[in-house]
């Protein structure tokens, strides 16, 4: 069985949705950005598929409509949706494929314009325009199908006993350490400047260099009706818009096409949970991804786990023993931000960049998503 390798990684800049300079920038502008990037270089008689996560959409294909654009004509185009694990879904499915030896090489990634989304675009205020969008779980008390604050963050709160001060500390770390990568150009090798009609954009702007652990306790919870309720703004992700895409090869072809093998997919696994724990299901879906891998957590040396909320990424940790300074080493939601569609495969974009950059080695990415699911993904970098 050939071996699922990742031959290059790239992402657009994350802009602030609504009001960042992405604003007016579609989903399609940016599938097209990333896939050709992505495809630079390549033959395209070469790619047997384009497969990207996509979110807020519907009767279409994004990926298809980028591998016109970007002159693969031959590629057909596959949309995945895993909500906020999407973009991770799709690496994973072009990593079966070509494992099954029914491709030999796939770009996959992921896309997501809240600004610019048809119909289910929602308000700066939190309200949904348009209840055209479906739920991706039946509403029940304990886990609104809308409110993600209260069936993510809170929930996961609770459960794990994370409190208001471990999730604004949690916060201002991610904040610190997306500033810290962009300062020393940590995103450089990862990151493809996009023209807008705002002017050219390279570099990630919503982390907040301003921002404190006395201004983060400053900001009031979503939800002051419910007692002791702690989810903020501030310790949870933004709304934001980006794109990612990876070049998945097998080991052969890569080989015969001379393509650098960046990283090897070891193994995934996504899992479902009750609605109510959704932001609890990385604490399943991460071993069971390492499990499959025939690996532990201690041979683990980087995790990327999104930062939907503080809480959440706080409680994984918590419960499966993971030594902090292992994760989000150069940010996540609360401060690089949560396009969703397209975060998994930024993750997995950063994670291999950062592992090259540190000497290699083992990377898990792990995401919950949303109506209780959960999602990881194996990968390990060659030593230089």
């Amino acid at each position: 069985m050939p071996e699922a390798v990742i031959v290059s990684a790239l992402r657009t800049p994350i802009g602030t949705a609504f009001k960042g300079t992405l604003r007016d920038t579609t989903a399609y502008d940016l599938a097209h950005h990333v896939v050709a990037a992505a495809a630079d270089g390549l033959d395209p008689e070469s790619v047997d598929d384009v497969i990207l996560g996509e979110g807020l959409y519907g009767g279409g294909v994004v990926a298809r409509h980028a591998a016109l654009t970007a002159g693969l004509t031959s590629v057909a185009g596959l949309a995945h949706n895993r909500h906020c694990a999407a973009g991770q879904a799709a690496v994973q499915g072009a990593a079966a494929s070509i494992r099954a030896g029914m491709d030999e090489l796939v770009i996959a990634g992921g896309v997501n314009s809240a600004s610019t989304a048809p119909k289910s675009r929602f308000q700066m205020d939190g309200d949904w325009a348009d209840p055209w969008t479906p739920p991706t779980h039946p509403d029940q008390p304990d886990a609104p199908n809308i409110d993600m604050s209260i069936t993510v963050g809170w929930n996961a709160a609770v459960k794990a006993g994370v409190t208001r001060a471990e999730m604004d500390a949690w916060a201002l770390r991610s904040h610190r350490n997306a500033v810290r990568a962009i300062d020393e150009g940590r995103f450089e090798a990862e990151v493809v400047p996009i023209d807008t009609p705002h002017g050219r954009f390279a570099v990630d702007e919503h982390p907040r260099r301003d921002t404190s652990l006395e201004r983060l306790a400053a900001l009031k919870p979503l939800h002051p009706e419910i007692e002791g309720f702690s989810i903020t703004a501030g310790n949870a992700c933004g709304g934001n818009d980006g794109a990612a895409a990876l070049v998945v090869a097998s080991d052969r072809g890569a080989e015969r096409a001379g393509l650098p093998v960046l990283a090897t997919v070891r193994s995934w696994a996504s899992v479902g949970v009750d609605p109510a724990e959704t932001g609890l299901a990385p604490v399943k879906a991460i071993p069971k991804a390492l499990s499959r891998a025939g690996l532990a957590l201690s041979d683990v040396d980087l995790f990327e786990i999104n930062e939907a909320f503080a809480a959440m990424c706080v409680a994984t940790i918590g419960l499966l023993g993971i030594d902090p300074d292992r994760v989000n080493v150069n940010g996540s939601g609360c401060s690089l931000g949560h396009p969703v569609a397209a975060t998994g495969a930024r993750m997995l974009v950063t994670l291999v960049h950062e592992l090259r950059r540190t000497g290699g080695g083992v990377g898990v990415a792990a995401m919950c998503a949303g109506g209780g699911m959960g999602s990881a993904t194996v990968i390990e970098v060659p030593a230089p």
